[in-house]
């Protein structure tokens, strides 16, 4: 025992001198050489037979991606980038961890999902929670090389994984930052979501819209304390997953809110409609006689006016229930959802599927000088999509390929290696995509069976006598129709041997 514990004691001093060496920025040759050391003692104290066990896994909350997974995540990518583009989007790509500070603040009640890394060189991090706040040092910099943020206007698009407490989770987000007439590019966003979803093709939605004016306005004609409009707003924000009763509770047992009050919400919060009915709230008698309020409908009305003119009113819906719980909203809010239909695994969360909204004083929290940008976007839920879509396609039987391979180079008899790595380096020469089997000899069914097991729509067959007349045979494997074409002339001047 006493060895043991002075070998203990021998190891955890050299671990101090690989870390200080580490902190001094020692020269590298002397860590490497002391990081050897210690690997040598860990391996005398702990031989590999008395090892625990090594359990290969993925982290919880991650996963890994088959290829026919994958090829289902691109699908979705390609849909979403190239709406994106359409829209005349520009890409940037921020850091996937951020300063803690940074974050701290933003978010309301989710700040607890935010996931902290250790101490980096002094320096305490966490792993973003979405892709808003990261834009802002992009957004300020921009704001500093433009004459007036008034005059400008700049869309972007961010592509990149973004850290989320237990679960993987990659968004893609489009914003649009600059100073604008009321409501455009609001409904461009709306507008975008719409196209997105209806090309993915993944069942019935309806986006939902609200504006923070308008909750901040109803919950103080209700007789909500200013102190409490966040707490209360985060509160609402889960009737899309709690009974109005459950809700009530909370805002009565937890938030300190008098019944009436809660129950005065709650003639609101149920309403969802169109245009009629914000044409109804802005004769509210109590509602229309706040300033707050009146300007939130006023500008949603102008929303759907533009929402008629795109066509796609009939997937929008006014829902006052609509709270997203994020500080950092300050106008329109928005929030896309599948309509749940018998098709779908009750076991695939169909929730939010995107979501954002009106941010104008974000920009300003972090700027010396206050300056607002006025700002709106939104995030797609990839994660979310992707499982509805594997889902769908499991139900289909649907064959996915997981490769772009549009030929593969084939010989029908042996001893013709050599040809086939010739046609094949050709074809990748001239950008066409093209596959060999990696055997000298292999039989002509199996690499006809290749094809339609991996979804290649055309082979290219050599043979002796195809070769000496100077053609190549090119079979469409779907229908078995065959073709002679010329081989290149660059192949016909190499020698055979």
């Amino acid at each position: 025992a006493a060895v043991a514990m002075a070998e203990e004691e021998s190891l955890r001093k050299q671990a101090d001198l690989v870390r200080r060496l580490k902190q001094d920025k020692a020269p590298q040759e002397e860590i490497a050489e002391q990081v050897a050391k210690l690997l040598d003692m860990k391996a005398k104290i702990c031989p590999e037979e008395d090892r625990p066990k090594f359990v290969l896994k993925t982290p919880k909350g991650t996963r890994d991606y088959s290829p026919k997974q994958m090829a289902i995540r691109d699908r979705v990518f390609s849909v979403i980038i190239d709406c994106f583009k359409r829209h005349g989007a520009e890409t940037i790509d921020t850091p996937v961890f951020e300063l803690k500070e940074t974050l701290t603040g933003k978010y309301g009640e989710d700040s607890k999902l935010i996931y902290d890394l250790k101490d980096q060189g002094g320096e305490l991090l966490s792993l973003r929670y979405d892709l808003t706040v990261s834009l802002n040092p992009m957004l300020l910099a921009w704001a500093e090389n433009c004459s007036s943020a008034d005059e400008e206007h700049l869309h972007l698009l961010q592509l990149k994984n973004a850290g989320f407490s237990h679960l993987q989770f990659v968004p893609q987000d489009f914003d649009i930052a600059g100073q604008y007439d009321p409501m455009i590019p609001d409904a461009e966003c709306l507008k975008i979501i719409h196209e997105i979803l209806s090309a993915l093709q993944i069942g019935a939605f309806v986006i939902k819209v609200n504006d923070r004016r308008i909750l901040d306005g109803m919950f103080a004609v209700c007789g909500v304390p200013e102190s409490k409009f966040r707490s209360i707003c985060s509160a609402v924000d889960k009737l899309d997953k709690m009974a109005w009763e459950d809700v009530r509770s909370e805002m009565v047992g937890e938030k300190g809110l008098s019944p009436e009050i809660a129950d005065h919400i709650g003639e609101y919060v149920q309403l969802r409609g169109g245009l009629s009915l914000i044409e109804q709230l802005l004769q509210d008698p109590k509602l229309s006689q706040n300033k707050l309020a009146r300007e939130g409908l006023e500008e949603m009305k102008l929303l759907f006016e533009y929402l008629t003119i795109f066509g796609i009113l009939e997937q929008v819906s006014f829902d006052l229930s609509l709270a997203r719980g994020l500080d950092y909203y300050t106008g329109v809010i928005c929030e896309a959802v599948l309509q749940q239909s018998d098709q779908t695994d009750e076991s695939v969360s169909v929730g939010s599927i995107a979501g954002g909204g009106r941010y104008d004083g974000l920009v300003g929290m972090f700027d010396p000088k206050g300056r607002k940008v006025p700002c709106v976007g939104f995030s797609v839920g990839i994660e979310r999509i992707f499982s509805i879509m594997e889902q769908k396609v499991a139900a289909s039987e649907e064959k996915i390929r997981t490769t772009g391979t549009q030929v593969l180079v084939a010989s029908a008899q042996k001893k013709l290696l050599e040809e086939r790595l010739k046609l094949v380096s050709e074809l990748w020469d001239s950008g066409i995509k093209a596959e060999v089997l990696y055997k000298k000899n292999p039989k002509l069914l199996n690499q006809l069976q290749y094809c339609e097991e991996t979804g290649i729509p055309l082979v290219a067959i050599l043979g002796e006598q195809e070769l000496n007349d100077g053609v190549v045979k090119l079979r469409d494997v779907a229908t078995r129709e065959e073709v002679l074409m010329a081989l290149h002339l660059r192949f016909l001047q190499r020698e055979r041997y």
